[in-house]
């Protein structure tokens, strides 16, 4: 089979993984089991806390001991009896316990994905930077497709949706072991740090490298926001009488996966942009569009305003993309070929990892502190004053950014990958 077709699939699968319960939990958790928002706020920290220290870990093992490809299998059945184990959960105590073992082993697999298609592409002697993002798409259309399998199943307050997560973990986990294998190439040099697998930290001795994984760790705060709040921002709309028949509102799964679309197209741009304008243009559109991705929610409603919405969605695939891929690309032509792995690792400690907590904790204070009712729910008029502060947010982050990373690009540098 072509490579770039096996490469694909594994993609396909990754993200269908993620995409069969992430957008839909909400619905399931609210609806059908009753539970509150203050326990659902932690089920989606442990993205944020399996990130902070499993991808490291993950690629340490990677760069010094297993085969990425056989790591990234054992992952993803561990993650899958994690995820038949969630029906069968009797509280949220015991839901937040199983979904942070099960994101322990789901995490470290999106950058050890990465690895391993870096790794078989440039034994293939492909062009990384410029083929990689096309064959990525692959792993957003998985997670179209896993919303839309769910949303039109009418499984979105169903615990099937973990049950057809876990079967499809399954299959990428044994299809894993039949990937080209892809050997750990570090050698230890004696040293702790080194014995340790540890050295991809020194990349922060670089100040260009320093601050750009500080606001990838900035940014990594806002890449959940929408994933966590976007299907019960439009579900709010329901208590609105005008609303509440609005398509938005009965298929907000199926509204919210334009995001998923938009990517499949603007991940194509990104060896374009990359190579033009290098890694700090691209990080600043990234960065822009993020307020602009907010800004429109705030202003949006699922009626005369839909298109803001829509348009919302729409921006998010530039957003995410020029952010995400392109930060994974520049990460692996800053790090030497022995800590790959490691650096990866890194890349998703500071944006799944830190980020992604920071962010999760920074806007549950937020909004519980100014936009819920007595009773500790939301309002739908509350949503954009939430949606602005996140756009406020963005802003800040990205006039920082432009001030303090200092960046020439050189067209060169994005011609191609070479160990």
């Amino acid at each position: 089979m072509n490579l770039k077709v096996r490469i694909g699939i594994m993609q396909f699968f990754q993200y269908y993984v993620w995409g069969a319960w992430m957008m839909t939990i909400g619905a399931w958790w609210f609806r059908t089991q009753g539970w509150s928002g203050v326990h659902f706020g932690a089920i989606f920290s442990t993205m944020g806390i399996a990130s902070l220290f499993m991808p490291t870990i993950a690629g340490i093992i990677a760069d010094r001991w297993i085969n990425a490809e056989k790591l990234y299998g054992i992952f993803h059945i561990c993650g899958a009896i994690m995820l038949f184990s969630v029906p069968f959960c009797p509280s949220p105590l015991a839901v937040f316990w199983v979904m942070l073992i099960n994101m322990c082993f789901y995490m470290p697999t999106i950058s050890l994905s990465v690895t391993i298609s870096y790794s078989i592409m440039e034994e293939a002697g492909m062009d990384i930077v410029k083929e990689y993002p096309p064959i990525r798409v692959f792993g957003t259309v998985g997670f179209i497709v896993a919303m839309w399998t769910i949303s039109l199943c009418l499984l979105e307050t169903s615990s099937w949706m973990f049950i057809i997560a876990g079967i499809a973990s399954v299959i990428l986990g044994v299809y894993s072991f039949t990937m080209p294998k892809c050997i750990p190439v570090g050698k230890s040099t004696g040293s702790f740090i080194s014995s340790m697998g540890l050295d991809a930290f020194r990349l922060f001795k670089s100040y260009k490298m320093a601050v750009f994984f500080l606001f990838s760790m900035l940014l990594g705060g806002a890449l959940q926001l929408t994933n966590a709040y976007g299907d019960t921002f439009l579900h709010s709309f329901a208590e609105v009488t005008k609303y509440k028949d609005c398509i938005a509102v009965e298929y907000p799964a199926i509204i919210m996966s334009i995001s998923q679309i938009s990517e499949t197209f603007m991940i194509l741009l990104v060896p374009f942009f990359l190579r033009r304008f290098g890694i700090k243009k691209v990080m600043m559109i990234s960065m822009f569009a993020w307020v602009l991705r907010f800004g429109l929610f705030g202003f949006g409603d699922p009626a005369s305003g839909l298109w803001m919405i829509i348009l919302s969605c729409i921006i998010y695939g530039l957003a995410f993309d020029f952010f995400n891929i392109s930060g994974q690309l520049y990460t692996e032509l800053q790090a030497p070929p022995s800590i790959r792995a490691s650096a990866q690792g890194l890349f998703m400690f500071m944006t799944n990892g830190v980020g992604a907590v920071l962010g999760s904790v920074l806007s549950g204070w937020a909004i519980s502190a100014y936009f819920t009712n007595a009773d500790g729910s939301i309002h739908w008029t509350g949503w954009s004053g939430i949606w602005m502060v996140f756009a406020a947010y963005a802003l800040i982050v990205g006039i920082l950014f432009t001030v303090l990373f200092k960046y020439k690009h050189n067209p060169a540098e994005f011609q191609t990958i070479k160990h």
